[in-house]
């Protein structure tokens, strides 16, 4: 893994000396390394030929299948699309594979992603294998935090709380592991705001750049823009509610980098290769300005995870935005 060394040796330690956990919650910001590392743990767990005590060899056939996800005991379970509902027969899905023995492991391993995500009935209904687990069974939850979820789950959980890395931390680990050249892994690591996941797909996946710049320059002409130009924007976008939620991640990223400016903060923007716009941008609005629209787009974001009407409630973010041209 790039990163998150504290975290690799203690599940290390607990498959070394014995003291796995029944259950573990892994938390942090999407793309910061959340499945990699429940991955890496479900290795450490059934690997056939450990190079060292709770260190996986990534080589045997346990370990080629658990990082394709297709190990016949290894289940994962996630709602279908990022920003949908974990239903509750996925997790009693879940839960009548668990009570099976092992086909060929040392344990069976749930690795259920975002349960943020899980209805309030899901989440009820997988306290109850929290409460009392199979002993052949690991339970691996990821979250954004424990504060999106109930708090008898995270009781019931070993917490590990992973955070974004370091600039040079993370430009460091994609030279060494992906042979990233040195330019592109500096402006990944900018983009990704030191989430090594999200960084890696950015460079496997080219699109997504031309994506998140295809967004960045929608952005900045909807700030010059009428108000009948951004009511149309709002209408022509609501169809791919996934997609949109990516697009407004993007622009919280461009918002949050012109606070930071506006602050007078010297630190890294996660947006250097428009670092013009945004202090342009910064020194028009404003410190209070720039800290309201970002309270803004992560409250519009909140409403449309929680299904409020998407049109309404992106037309009104779009509404309170300046009107001003940055862009020259």
């Amino acid at each position: 893994m790039i990163g998150h060394e504290w975290a690799v040796d203690l599940l290390a330690a607990h498959v070394a000396e014995g003291r796995e956990r029944h259950a573990y919650l892994i938390t942090g910001p999407q793309g910061v390394g959340r499945r990699t590392l429940a991955l890496r743990f479900a290795q450490g767990l059934n690997c056939l030929k450990p190079p060292a005590p709770g260190q996986p060899c990534r080589h045997c056939s346990a370990c080629k299948k658990i990082e394709l996800m297709q190990y016949p005991d290894l289940m994962v379970v996630e709602a279908e699309h990022e920003g949908d509902v974990l239903k509750i027969d996925q997790v009693r899905e879940l839960q009548h594979s668990l009570s099976l023995a092992p086909y060929e492991a040392r344990y069976r391993v749930a690795l259920i992603l975002r349960f943020e995500e899980a209805h309030t009935s899901a989440a009820n209904a997988m306290l109850k294998t929290l409460e009392e687990p199979p002993p052949h069974v690991v339970v691996i939850l990821t979250a954004k935090s424990v504060e999106s979820l109930l708090p008898t789950i995270v009781s019931r959980c070993e917490v590990l709380r992973l955070r974004p890395l370091s600039i040079d931390e993370t430009t460091k680990g994609l030279q060494t592991i992906r042979s990233v050249p040195p330019a592109n892994a500096d402006k990944l690591a900018h983009i990704s705001g030191g989430r090594p996941g999200y960084a890696i797909r950015l460079y496997v996946q080219p699109r997504l750049l031309e994506q998140r710049q295809s967004w960045l320059e929608e952005l900045v002409q909807l700030l010059a823009s009428s108000r009948g130009e951004r009511f149309a924007f709002a209408k022509g976008c609501i169809d791919n509610k996934e997609e949109l939620r990516s697009e407004l991640q993007v622009w919280l990223t461009f918002w949050r980098d012109t606070l930071i400016h506006a602050s007078g903060i010297t630190g890294s923007i996660t947006n250097p290769d428009y670092s013009a716009q945004i202090k342009r941008l910064a020194n028009e609005i404003g410190l209070n300005k720039a800290q309201f629209y970002v309270n803004a787009i992560e409250n519009t974001m909140d409403r449309i995870d929680r299904n409020v009407n998407t049109r309404l409630a992106l037309e009104v973010f779009l509404m309170d935005l300046p009107r001003i041209n940055i862009s020259g």
